[in-house]
């Protein structure tokens, strides 16, 4: 259905999700101003709320519009994913287009266009291909958000170069972003832009019980939105990250902002099984995906962290070398891994780091330690395969004149899977990690990477936003404060922190987290260490379910997980790629229960964890296929397990369910359980 009307001051236009959930209003005031608003169920959600722009060139401040024309149309498909949580995806929206023209004067037109989802809205700017401008640079986006209440918020602050910091938890009249990060000496680089600041994905919870997530979705050549808060008036607006000149983005027409995403629910559990943010992007551009293969692997890196091993050669502790990584590939081909990471492999490690330097690696030269023709040649002959790391130390004009020569060289040696990294200041100087420069460059990254037929890991990156649905060689991402902060001297992780990131941060993709940790007192090679991980080794399976990602890395050394061959089980078993996904039960901060089926099996498993508190989960376990009988294999914490005094204490248990049974587990302060569900012959036969 299409519709073209004259709209005229104070007029509204009323738009309906297809359940009816949803509604949105967009109206121009008499100033010309075109706001939106939200309401779910009847209750307001986002109160009328500004759009526009302010532009540097031309000067101009884009906020007074003259509507002339509105189109409405609607969507429902089905797609699958080339990887995922799920294996089709349900993509059913209503669509509403508002073209407008600049009030002022200057004859620049531009056209919001909402989508209306069951379960949230999403809305993007366009600017189509017109005489009246051509190249233009944004200085800001006026976009707000107008909230109804000093809601709850889980959030982190707003920062320029950094989302690694743990996630406070307050009303919105008490955030102080410079209060947060001086807690967190941990983060090298603090790039805050003022107290009231905060970074999206931002979770909100209202006193009447309703979840609010506020995110993008395909973020392109533009900058990252952060939000600004204004608590007298509890509006949060639209951020855009700047570059050394203090613009924000430079742009030519056509052109089509990322979608602004509100996801809206009063169950936690539909919030963290939307795919809004995904059903926002593009279609994949990869037209045979067959090469993109989700992965379960470990990696030579934890031995640097805890002392084991350097990253350097110098100092005589150098890990990357030929006789150690060869027991690592022996360990993943023993025990059914795919691959191996290995960092500190190429030359250039002692000085890498705070020096700013354009040409401190060259991601071909391998120290004269480490073999690489040999090591990929026994990987090969055990069935596995190594994994490349580039640590850019922020040079990154350096990595985009060595990336082909670079994944050629990967090639060459059979690798196909890259973890770039992105420690220290960003050359050029003055560009930050998520301004429009880097935001195409990791772009350019993901482009050539295809080309090649390689698959990405990038850590100190932007945090996603849906794009794995379009470029599906980007697996996962860091992009987040990860188990490696378990290592860190001050904060490290806090137990509520794996309760948190499903409703944030992994809103918008997946996240290379690095589960699986078995040892806790991190001072086993310097006894000086007071690091520890901060959850019991029931949680550390869990986690393999809770906190997706299709490439996942078991995170411990060797060593310590043949301490624990029956726990280890757990991390041989469980798969990387779903069929399907149940949110079981769910609440920011407190604890999460996830259930997943298996890629092209009948077999499912389940995870839950839970924050420093100690609580009884239930495990309904209705999802199953009726008539047959599964053993669960149940992984849980011991009667005595405590993150802080007795993290390794657990306890296995067999048990034959099926899909009328229900099943409380207890978990520990900080703990977790993990679940594996087998399907066995039909009920009343044998197999």
């Amino acid at each position: 259905m299409a519709i073209a009307v004259s709209v005229t001051a104070q007029e509204k236009t009323v738009m309906h999700s297809k359940n009816s959930a949803i509604s949105l209003v967009v109206q121009n005031n008499e100033a010309g101003n075109v706001q939106y608003s939200i309401t779910y169920n009847g209750e307001p959600v986002i109160l009328p709320s500004g759009t526009g722009f302010v532009f540097n060139k031309p000067s101009l401040r884009l906020d007074s519009f003259e509507t002339i024309g509105i189109d409405s149309s609607a969507n429902d498909e089905t797609w699958e994913p080339v990887w995922g949580e799920v294996k089709s995806i349900r993509n059913s929206y209503k669509e509403l287009t508002y073209a407008m023209a600049d009030k002022k004067g200057s004859g620049i037109r531009v056209n919001l266009i909402f989508r209306v989802f069951d379960d949230g809205v999403g809305f993007r700017y366009e600017f189509p291909q017109q005489e009246k401008l051509g190249h233009f640079i944004i200085g800001d986006e006026l976009t707000g958000f107008q909230l109804t209440a000093d809601h709850t918020a889980f959030w982190i602050p707003g920062d320029y170069d950094s989302n690694e910091y743990l996630y406070n938890t307050t009303r919105l009249s008490a955030v102080d972003a410079t209060k947060a990060a001086a807690k967190e000496p941990d983060i090298a680089l603090k790039s805050l832009y003022g107290p009231d600041a905060v970074q999206t994905p931002l979770l909100l919870k209202t006193d009447k019980g309703i979840y609010i997530n506020i995110h993008e979705a395909a973020l392109v050549n533009y900058p990252v939105m952060q939000l600004n808060l204004d608590k007298a008036h509890l509006l949060l607006s639209s951020h855009l990250v700047p570059d050394a000149a203090g613009n924000k983005a430079y742009l030519q027409t056509p052109f089509k902002t990322p979608w602004r995403t509100i996801i809206v629910s009063n169950k936690a559990t539909d919030l963290l099984a939307s795919k809004m943010i995904l059903n926002l992007n593009e279609p994949s551009v990869i037209s045979d995906p067959s090469w993109i293969k989700p992965q379960k692997f470990i990696g030579m890196w934890w031995e640097m962290h805890v002392g084991k091993a350097t990253w350097p050669k110098a100092g005589g502790k150098h890990g990357a070398n030929t006789g150690n990584v060869m027991k690592y590939i022996d360990f993943a081909a023993a025990n059914g891994f795919d691959g191996v990471l290995v960092e500190g492999w190429n030359e250039g490690w002692e000085d890498w780091f705070g020096n700013w330097k354009e040409n401190v690696f060259d991601f071909v030269t391998p120290y004269p330690d480490y073999n690489i023709d040999s090591l990929s040649a026994y990987a090969k002959k055990k069935g596995v395969r190594l994994i490349m790391h580039h640590e850019t130390s922020g040079s990154v004009t350096n990595y985009e004149r060595h990336m082909d020569t670079a994944y050629r060289f990967m090639l060459e040696h059979g690798i196909n899977t890259v973890k770039t990294g992105y420690v220290g200041r960003i050359i050029p100087r003055g560009e930050y990690h998520d301004g429009q420069w880097m935001v195409n460059h990791f772009q350019r990254v993901t482009d050539k990477t295809a080309h090649y037929k390689i698959m990405v890991d990038s850590h100190e990156s932007v945090r996603p936003t849906g794009l794995h649905r379009t470029y599906p060689n980007w697996l996962a991402s860091e992009a987040a404060r990860g188990n490696e902060f378990n290592n860190a001297p001050a904060l490290g992780l806090r137990p509520e922190h794996e309760t948190i990131l499903p409703f944030t941060r992994l809103m918008g993709g997946p996240m290379d987290y690095t589960p699986g940790y078995f040892h806790f007192q991190l001072n086993q090679f310097d006894s000086t260490r007071k690091t520890r991980i901060r959850t019991t080794l029931a949680k550390q399976l869990a986690l393999f379910v809770t906190m997706y990602s299709p490439l996942q890395m078991a995170g411990d050394l060797p060593e310590n997980y043949e301490q624990f061959p029956d726990a280890f089980q757990f991390i041989k078993d469980v798969p990387v790629d779903w069929d399907d996904t149940k949110i079981l039960s769910a609440e920011p901060g407190d604890y999460v229960v996830i259930a997943r089926k298996a890629k092209g099996r009948a077999d499912w498993f389940a995870g839950a964890v839970t924050d420093e508190n100690s609580r009884s989960v239930e495990f309904d376990f209705n999802f199953l296929d009726p008539g047959y009988n599964y053993q669960a294999i149940i992984y849980k914490d011991a009667e005595n397990a405590n993150w802080e005094t007795n993290p390794a204490a657990y306890a296995i248990e067999k048990k034959t369910v099926t899909n009328k049974t229900k099943l409380s587990v207890k978990l520990a302060k900080g703990g977790g359980a993990a679940i594996a569900l087998t399907r066995l012959a039909s009920q009343g036969k044998r197999r």
